[in-house]
């Protein structure tokens, strides 16, 4: 698995992410768990999304504007990671999704 970041890149109006130079901040092994999917449907559009919960080891540098590289799927990390520093079970616990279509 892979965690990956872009740069800030200035618009007329405001920055977006530039992930054409985005670069890998961490690689590893990490616990990943399906959370759920889920689908939208309206005349305009149907839309599914996939999540997943990953557990990651406690110094992994991962941030919430990030993406997710896993099994050559890209996921956006979504929401604050979350650090649990406390003994041996020390982890940092993301929460990422993706549209399916």
């Amino acid at each position: 698995m892979e965690v990956h970041r872009a740069p800030l890149a200035p618009t007329a109006y405001t920055n977006h992410r530039d992930w054409q130079q985005a670069v890998r901040v961490w690689s590893g092994r990490a616990s990943v768990q399906p959370d759920r999917s889920f689908e939208a449907r309206s005349p305009a559009r149907e839309t599914a999304q996939e999540r997943l919960v990953l557990y990651l080891p406690a110094g992994a540098d991962v941030d919430s504007a990030d993406r997710v590289l896993w099994r050559g799927l890209w996921f956006e990390v979504d929401g604050e990671p979350a650090r649990w520093a406390q003994g041996s079970l020390s982890h940092v616990r993301i929460r990422a999704w993706r549209v399916v279509r």
